[in-house]
């Protein structure tokens, strides 16, 4: 691993994969991801099931300029300048439903959490979990990169309420594909010695039975990138394997957010901290960037670049042959970030796609 250091953007299972990768670097090859960045997220959608979607609707997917998700709503702007929007809660057809075993609302892995839910428009409800991202919160402040002013009340209670419906509802989920002889090995506390002693004796046949082909796969791209033979590939639907896998590797399960986690990641009683583990809760602002909920994950990724934290940071930016369609890329280009700022939906696997192509 080469000593350039990233920043990741991404939602609660890539930031768990790419824990996973890190700290068992050995079997996985490790990353050049040194600071997580999560965002809130309840769910992901599919585009083939949001294509079919769309024509219901008599919208055609060219048609579609980007995706976003703000304050309830998912919204598709589209090339015209019109806008089609309908509430989170109608969602249902084109949502990813392997999504449905996951109960980490707030990226409980991250060194920063950010979400908008619990602060005002134009600001963002930033968690702070880590050391390392205490001193960047601290000294981004200190900066005026972000004006940041605790937490309220009213607005953690309405995070944590949000936060435990996906607990509620999801955990009725997993039970139930339990019951019915489908394991869901993520949910298994399991210890670090157990965890290291059952993903040793697995390869990817065993990440097809345990996890793509029972429905927990979340297309977060982690066994693409770990794969040191590009054995496997993710096109639109899951994984496959392309060619044999090398003798006597294990990564693409060690790296899956999927399989077990030790209880050194995932503390066994999470699920009853519906925030997870934090060191503190700001309402964020950034007055210099104009983004959605304030323009703060670009501010932070400004920041970092600035100041020498990382060498380069993920952003998604559009494809120019089919706008709808975000590429995630690397750049240390701070007019990349700014051009860049504001949500706009993709499929998880662009992540860990950025640090493939880019490095």
């Amino acid at each position: 691993m080469s000593n350039l250091k990233t920043a990741m953007v991404g939602t609660p299972c890539q930031i768990l994969a790419a824990t996973k990768i890190n700290r068992y670097e050995n079997e996985t090859g490790g990353s050049p991801i040194d600071v997580k960045i999560g965002l809130f997220c309840m769910e992901n959608f599919s585009y083939s099931y949001l294509e079919k979607y769309l024509k219901q609707q008599g919208i055609e997917l060219y048609e579609v300029k980007e995706f976003r998700i703000e304050k309830g709503k998912f919204i598709a702007n589209l090339i015209d300048g019109n806008v089609f929007e309908i509430p989170i809660a109608e969602t249902e057809p084109f949502t990813r439903k392997n999504c449905h075993i996951c109960t980490d609302y707030t990226s409980d892995v991250a060194d920063i959490s950010v979400g908008s839910v619990g602060s005002d428009k134009y600001q963002s409800t930033v968690i702070v979990r880590s050391k390392k991202g205490k001193e960047i919160i601290d000294d981004a402040i200190e900066k005026g990169y972000i004006i940041a002013e605790p937490l309220s009340k009213k607005g953690q209670k309405l995070l944590e309420t949000i936060a435990n419906r996906k607990i509620s509802k999801n955990t009725k989920t997993y039970k139930k594909r339990e019951a019915v002889a489908r394991p869901v090995l993520s949910k298994r506390a399991v210890s670090e010695e157990e965890f290291i002693e059952e993903c040793k004796l697995c390869q990817f046949e065993n990440l097809q039975n345990d996890v793509i082909s029972v429905g927990s796969c979340v297309l977060c791209g982690a066994c693409e990138y770990v794969c040191p033979i590009d054995s496997i590939q993710i096109n639109r639907r899951k994984p496959v394997l392309v060619n044999d896998c090398k003798e006597d590797c294990h990564a693409c399960y060690f790296a899956c957010p999927r399989t077990f986690i030790s209880n050194k990641i995932y503390p066994e009683n999470i699920d009853e901290k519906p925030l997870g583990n934090y060191l503190e809760l700001y309402t964020v602002r950034a007055e210099s960037i104009i983004g959605q909920d304030g323009g703060v994950v670009s501010s932070i990724l400004v920041y970092l670049l600035e100041n020498g934290i990382v060498d380069k940071v993920s952003i998604v930016s559009e494809d120019k042959d089919a706008p709808w369609r975000p590429q995630s890329h690397l750049t240390s280009s701070i007019q990349d970030v700014i051009a860049a700022a504001g949500t706009k939906y993709s499929t998880t696997p662009i992540g860990f796609k950025a640090l493939n192509n880019d490095i």
